[in-house]
This record gives structure tokens, sequence and C-alpha cells, in this order.
């Protein structure tokens, strides 16, 4: 890649890190970018999440006060999506390029729609958990549908922030700020398991990585700094808005 493209990745890296402070949905700005600069689609994907990788360390030392009561939790479930990511990762390097592009334009579709139903699905199992109350739940109970979860997030990982709230929610019996903080928990070992499987892979772009890993970095930090001046709701409109267009895009072509 020459100077120009990147720049180029490293703006689109610098804003996914400042919405992903905000709104999230990142992922939906620095993939199709790769893609558009020339990127092999599985080469962009494995580029990607070890660039962006280093944002979730931030995400999840800033909730440790809420994973510490926690702790027997993530004994169990940091091992099981670390493998889980371990296993997406696998899944993907073991998938053929013309399929995976093929399905692209499907993962940016589900992908922008978790998106979308972020905020109203909060809400309803908000409602959901404020009706059925804490009454006695085993977290086991969640064992399989949490790695499944980790299986994505190693193999695409947009929207699994969405997904894992879902489950959590529904399987778990704790507050949604604690697992809010598991769900970054969570991210943070699917996200590092699928890296380090995809650092011995060949296919990572160094130097796109860098560039990338230091504009997400950056924009994380001014999105952090910023995020209750900015409207979240705008923002995630425009990244859906921008994840369907380009998955019609990559339909028609």
């Amino acid at each position: 890649m020459g100077t120009v493209e990147l720049a180029l990745a490293a703006l689109a890296a610098f804003a996914a890190g400042g919405v992903n402070a905000v709104a999230g949905g990142g992922t939906l700005i620095t993939f199709p970018t790769l893609v558009a600069l020339g990127v092999p689609p599985i080469a962009a994907n494995v580029t990607n999440t070890v660039a962006l990788c280093p944002g979730y360390v931030g995400g999840t030392l800033a909730q440790s006060a809420d994973l510490q009561p926690q702790k027997k939790r993530l004994y169990w479930v940091v091992p099981l999506t670390f493998i889980g990511g371990l296993v997406g990762g696998l899944l993907l390097l073991n998938t053929e390029e013309k399929l995976f592009r093929t399905l692209v334009p499907w993962l940016i579709l589900v992908a922008s729609g978790l998106l979308a139903v972020q905020k109203p699905f909060g809400a309803w199992l908000a409602r959901y958990r404020e009706r059925r109350g804490h009454g006695p739940r085993t977290d086991f109970s969640g064992v399989v549908p949490i790695f499944f979860a980790a299986v994505y997030g190693g193999y695409f990982g947009a929207g699994l922030g969405v997904i894992l709230l879902a489950v959590l929610g529904l399987c778990m019996s704790d507050s949604l700020v604690k697992l809010n903080a598991l769900k970054q928990a969570i991210s943070f070992s699917t996200n590092v398991a699928a890296a380090l499987f995809f650092v011995f892979s060949g296919l990572v772009l160094w130097e796109v990585a860098l560039v990338m890993a230091v504009g997400a970095l950056a924009g994380g930090s001014l999105g952090g700094r910023y995020a209750r001046n900015l409207n979240p709701e705008v923002l995630r409109a425009l990244v859906v808005s921008a994840g369907v267009i380009i998955a019609g895009i990559y339909f028609i072509k």
C-alpha cells in the first residue's frame, strides 16, 4: 500500500475508534474501507481484527470496577469465549475467498441490523428484566449461546456486543450495568483469541494494521472524551445507513 492508502486506512480506523467509543459499529467503517483499497476480504477481516484489538483493552479496564464482583463468572466465561474466538478464526481461515466474498454483504447487513436495534432492544431487555425480576437463574444456562456468539465474533465480529448483551441479559441474573461490563470482557477475550490466531496466519498486513491501531486508539480516546457532546443515535444511524448502502453495492457487484 502507498502513503495515500495507508492514510485512508488510518483515517477510517480513527473514525471507527471514535464511533466505537460513542455508539459502536466501527468495523462497518474499517472493513469496507480496506476492501475498497484493494485488500482481499479475508485478509481485510484478519487485518481489521488485529488492528482494532487494542481498543478493547481500554474499554475493559474502564469497567474493571463492575467486573471485580464477577470473578467467578470470568473464570469460566473468558476461557470459553477465548476458545470460541479461536474456532471462529479457524473457520474464517478455512473459508474460501470466493465464498467469503459472497457472505460479505450478508454479514454487513446482519451487523447493520444488530446495530440498528441496539437501543430499542436494550430498552426492551430492561423492561423484560424488570417484569421478571432477578429470580434464580443459573449462569451456565448461557454456556452454549455465549460460545456460539464468540465463534461469530472470531469469524466477523461486527454486532457482537448486541448479541452478547441479549444472551447475557436473558440467561444471567444481574444488573445490566454489570452484564454490560461482562460483555466488554467477553468481546476482549474473543477478539484477542482471534487476533492471536491471525498473527500466525500470514494474512495480516502489518503496516496497515499498525497505522490502523494508532488511528483507532486516537479516535477512541477523542471519542471517549467528547462522548457526552455527541448524539450516539445520529452516529448509529449514519453507520447503519452506510452499512446498508455498502451491502447494496456488494450485492450489485
